[in-house]
């Protein structure tokens, strides 16, 4: 069973902590948040995990041309 931790952060706390963070971190977190609250985002991965697999993809020049 899961267990509930209720922590009171001030906003400030928080904001000040992901400013802290490399570009790297701060991408890393907002994928994870975007993971775990969206099942369009995760469900988008998958696809694209799997036409990736598949060798369905296509290079940026031949996608744009550039």
């Amino acid at each position: 069973m899961l267990a509930t931790l209720r922590i009171n952060i001030a906003p400030e706390e928080i904001i000040k902590a992901i400013k802290s963070l490399g570009k790297k971190e701060r991408t890393a977190l907002l994928e994870d948040i975007l993971a775990g609250t969206s099942p369009d985002y995760l469900k988008g991965i998958k696809e694209a995990r799997t036409d990736y697999k598949a060798g369905k993809i296509k290079t940026h020049k031949e996608v744009f041309g550039e």
